[in-house]
């Protein structure tokens, strides 16, 4: 027997869904009225009938409903839901006025380099000034990122290679988001985009990528190099602090007689010379043939796979994350600048940790004190000690590689016969095409910028005289002997000894700002970065 129709005198605006089990209701095609809430003057329209417990319709009372609804008219609960202000009504990231036309959107990487004076390091953040952002700024305004877009970096999946921290340079990094590739009117558009970049960021080109494409994970490896000028080999002034506390902590049958003075402290009145004086003979000196070949064969301690936790700040021995793998390094001929000598040192690894500085620093002091090479392999080892950071003036990212996906996309488009004009068509990423340009553009915006600050604010020397000026046990591994004495281990949650090694902020910075500060270094404040914490720390590495 058919059962009666529980609401015989109302209006049935539900239906049962078939096929499935219980009663799962549907609103009925209704009119739509969402424009007489809009529109002053015009009736207002009634609420779609809600469901009861029991699944019925509730007689219509005639007044509208309080509360929010979704498309269909149901009931919408707003638990957990930032309030509407004055954008109600309408979805995050538009604007009033006519939508925009929708346009086809690809993954797509954006290989691009950058003088990062200026800049609060590479990754987009509130309130300050990065290269993700001003990248991210000069996209919308071009019309390669849409207006619905505009307001958040995630919704187009944006990611990086490598993070670069404040004021370090790029001459090739890459970005990658989806992206409009072809915006209606535009010819070049890598051309149109550097229209809207400032001189010292450029793109250097695009490609479309695989969809599942991210460009940190896609990375094999990074180039990075450093520039130093060449009179940091020269070994601590002999009436320096460092120099005392090295002699004091020496071999008890050892004595200051024992070393030969360098000859550039053989000089008249090089004892008594000032800070000035110094850094002026300093400019002329040139390093030696024996000088390069011992960094050379210092810098090979670095390659291969090590334990690399006391070249970062806030990781454990035991931590599997230190293990790195540096494939080859590089220590260049010396080149004159001016007056002034400076040495590049590449290293091309696997990935980085923070900081690749603390590796130059090691590499530099262990040379300029005489200290066996034998000391880097002591400091893989589960005692930690104190590296200091070199000034990150001098640190420059050269590129990322991608050889393991560039083989992939060259093996899909071989398959499938996909020619250059292909829309599925995936070039590879390489920067050794721009060659030309990049070079250029490093001479113009890095290593100009680079010498002339260390030419006007003398921020290498500055670095090495501070270090030369350290009294306590932190640096007494750099030494003859090439161990690592008791004095000189850190003890992880032990209150530290008297006068710690203190890193100082103005050696973290390349802006002119910073640079120039004529406060003692003594009284600067101190680096935070000990304060990091874990996911911090490894979202700036790379």
């Amino acid at each position: 027997m058919q059962s009666p129709d529980p609401l015989p005198n109302t209006k049935r605006l539900l239906s049962e869904e078939p096929g499935s089990s219980g009663l799962t209701k549907r609103a009925k095609h209704e009119p739509d009225h969402s424009e007489a809430e809009e529109t002053q003057g015009q009736p207002e329209a009634l609420d779609p009938v809600q469901v009861g417990e029991e699944g019925h319709a509730p007689e219509s009372s005639g007044e509208k409903r309080p509360g929010k609804r979704d498309a269909a008219g149901w009931p919408k609960s707003r638990k957990g839901k930032e309030k509407e202000g004055k954008h109600a009504g309408r979805r995050r990231g538009t604007q009033e006025g006519p939508k925009a036309l929708r346009l086809p959107k690809r993954m797509t990487a954006l290989l691009l380099g950058f003088c990062g004076t200026g800049c609060n390091g590479m990754q987009m953040c509130d309130n300050v000034r990065t290269i993700e952002g001003v990248l991210f700024d000069a996209l919308v305004r071009a019309g390669a990122v849409s207006r619905d877009n505009a307001d958040d970096p995630t919704k187009v999946n944006l990611g990086r290679a490598a993070r670069t921290d404040a004021g370090v340079h790029a001459a090739g990094n890459v970005v990658s988001m989806k992206l409009i590739v072809h915006i209606p009117g535009i010819k070049d558009w890598v051309a149109r985009i550097n229209e809207e970049l400032p001189p010292e960021i450029r793109v250097w080109g695009k490609a479309s990528t695989l969809p599942g494409f991210n460009a940190r994970l896609s990375c094999d490896s990074r180039k990075y190099t450093y520039f130093f000028p060449s009179y940091l080999l020269i070994p601590p002034k002999p009436t320096s602090a460092f120099a005392r506390a090295q002699q004091a902590g020496a071999a008890p049958d050892s004595s200051s007689s024992d070393t030969p003075r360098h000859p550039f402290w053989e000089s008249p009145g090089a004892d008594t010379s000032s800070t000035e004086e110094d850094f002026a003979r300093k400019r002329h000196w040139r390093a030696s043939p024996a000088d390069i070949d011992r960094l050379r064969a210092t810098v090979k301690k670095f390659e291969g796979t090590h334990n690399f936790h006391n070249f970062t700040v806030g990781r454990d021995f035991t931590d599997r994350a230190n293990q790195r793998s540096m494939i080859k390094i590089q220590v260049a001929e010396p080149a004159v600048y001016g007056d002034m000598e400076w040495i590049s040192v590449l290293f091309h690894g696997q990935s980085f940790m923070l900081h690749q500085r603390k590796m130059m620093s090691a590499l530099v002091l262990t040379c300029r004190t005489g200290t066996p090479s034998e000391i880097i392999d002591e400091l893989y080892g589960p005692r930690m000690v104190l590296v200091p950071k070199m000034p990150a003036l001098g640190l420059l990212l050269e590129y990322p590689i991608f050889d393991s996906y560039n083989r992939r996309v060259a093996t899909i488009n071989e398959r499938e016969k996909y020619d250059a004009s292909h829309a599925d068509f995936r070039p590879a990423i390489d920067f050794e095409q721009y060659r030309e340009t990049i070079d250029a553009f490093k001479q113009k915006f890095i290593y100009t910028d680079m010498r002339a600050a260390e030419d006007r604010y003398g921020i290498f020397d500055a670095w090495v005289r501070y270090v030369d000026g350290y009294e306590g046990d932190d640096l007494l591994y750099l030494n003859p002997r090439g161990i690592i004495p008791g004095a000189a281990v850190i003890k992880r949650n032990e209150r530290r000894r008297a006068k710690p090694f203190k890193e100082i902020r103005r050696f973290d910075s390349t802006n002119v700002k910073d640079l120039k500060d004529t406060q003692p270094l003594e009284e600067e404040v101190e680096s935070d970065e000990e304060s990091l914490s874990k996911p911090a720390l490894e979202d700036m590495e790379g």
